[in-house]
């Protein structure tokens, strides 16, 4: 395999840990990146796009700021140069995250601070879909609600979806050892109890769902604006 070829599929690989603070998923699966150009010398040009023109300005900046990170990060890359195209606020985002200069500064005047909370939002939510997720085949098998609350991330039968669970929980801070309680508040990290199981549960499903629903919405508007496969895409259908 040549090197740039061997290069880019490095940076895309980097690109899949980059993921949409909304939708939870890598802006790689979602087509989110348009191209991806490595030379040989180590100089990296990512273009990324989004479903509409006018996406939420902050979740775009988390996304283009992210793939910038994480691609500048790759010991082989020389220069990175990460922006988003037909977006209303490009020029901006691309200069603020070009800067190094943080959402507050890149939009100033509209913007009332950073964004740390608002990725933590977006976590936690994906922590309650990766619940209901890990815990929907349980109780299509007819397992009482009250007895997830005795059960421990250890007692789960290992999973994609587990694996996931473990690593957005480990990003808010909790635990994911395995004796660590299966359900957990993730704003708080204490147990669920008895008394508030289903309250828990239903929240957790309605989250998923809420979240696959934009999911879907998000990918048909993005084959609707743009005719042509995102760069990593290919490489997954293969």
């Amino acid at each position: 395999m040549p090197a740039a070829v061997a290069q880019r599929s490095r940076v895309l690989t980097a690109l899949d840990a980059v993921r949409d603070p909304e939708l939870d998923e890598p802006i790689t699966t979602l087509g989110f990146v348009s191209s991806c150009v490595v030379s040989a010398a180590g100089d990296v040009v990512v273009r990324l796009r989004l479903p509409t023109y006018f996406c939420a300005p902050n979740f775009a900046f988390l996304m283009v700021a992210d793939a910038y990170d994480v691609v500048a990060a790759l010991p082989e890359v020389r220069h990175a140069d990460v922006a988003l195209e037909d977006h209303f606020a490009s020029a901006a985002i691309n200069a603020g995250v070009a800067a190094r200069a943080g959402f507050a500064v890149s939009f100033e005047g509209e913007a009332v601070g950073e964004l740390d909370e608002l990725r933590r939002t977006f976590i936690t939510k994906a922590v309650l879909a990766g619940t209901d997720q890990v815990c929907r085949p349980l109780l299509a098998a007819g397992l009482d609600p009250a007895a997830l609350t005795t059960m421990t991330l250890g007692n789960m039968p290992p999973s994609a979806q587990l694996e996931r669970l473990c690593r957005r929980r480990a990003e808010l801070g909790l635990r994911t050892d395995p004796a660590a309680p299966l359900l957990v508040d993730p704003g708080t990290g204490e147990p669920i109890t008895g008394a508030t199981v289903s309250l828990h549960l239903g929240k957790a499903r309605l989250t998923r769902v809420g979240i696959e629903a934009n999911t879907g919405i998000c990918r048909g508007m993005l084959r609707h604006r743009y005719a042509t496969t995102g760069a990593g895409e290919e490489e997954d259908e293969e």
